[in-house]
């Protein structure tokens, strides 16, 4: 398990595990939990944060390069919460890429207006020049 030690990436999970209140239906017209499965208008994440991966010294002398591919859960709050290798290239290159990602941070994804949490596909680019 990776922890990096960060203060911003322990406030994110602070407020992760703070859950917004599940949405609740209102009005005369609605028929009760069934309808909380239904979609509507959706705002995805937009990448505030940014921190692009540190190559490895041991990487690049073994001329090591390709991209990693990683599923990450970005949560109610724009934190990633997780993050696994889907795609792997080198143990090196995979770390270094978990280690970047887990940094991130996005604008909350909004789901009929309430924030909530999504799994997004990232790819980690490494490229000798």
């Amino acid at each position: 398990m990776l922890v990096p030690f960060d203060p911003a990436f322990f406030a994110c999970q602070e407020a992760f595990h703070r859950r917004p209140e599940p949405p609740r239906n209102s009005g005369p017209w609605d028929a009760g939990p069934r309808d909380l499965g239904r979609s509507g208008p959706i705002t995805p994440p937009t990448k505030t944060v940014n921190v692009p991966p540190t190559y490895p010294p041991s990487a690049i002398d073994d001329r090591i390069q390709g991209i990693v591919i990683l599923e990450a859960v970005i949560s109610h709050e724009g934190c990633i919460t997780g993050a696994r290798v889907t795609r792997a290239v080198d143990g090196r290159l995979d770390w270094a890429a978990v280690r970047a990602v887990l940094q991130w941070r996005f604008t909350p994804t909004l789901l009929n207006d309430v924030p909530v949490p999504v799994v997004m596909t990232v790819t980690v680019q490494f490229n000798l020049r």
